[in-house]
């Protein structure tokens, strides 16, 4: 299994510590695709508000519900838990 050193949110600090906060705010928790970024945090906002805002909520011919289907689908795919 490979392994990705990550920073855990109780171990965040500054810019990071502000972008698990918002990711607590979204979801719940920080997901593990959220963490493996936790060692360069510039890249979670390019990540987050970049592809996956514009992605799941700009302007698109498919519904919300459905880009979150499509995501679901492509996840099991890909066997990917979340």
């Amino acid at each position: 299994m490979a392994w990705i050193r990550v920073i855990e949110p109780q171990e965040s600090e500054g810019v990071l510590a502000q972008h698990y906060a918002k990711a607590v705010q979204r979801a719940g928790w920080v997901w593990n695709i959220v963490k493996i970024m936790s060692l360069k945090p510039e890249q979670i906002k390019h990540a987050i508000e970049g592809m996956y805002v514009g992605m799941m909520h700009g302007p698109s011919g498919l519904s919300r519900a459905q880009r979150e289907m499509i995501a679901v689908v492509v996840s099991r795919v890909n066997s990917c838990h979340y």
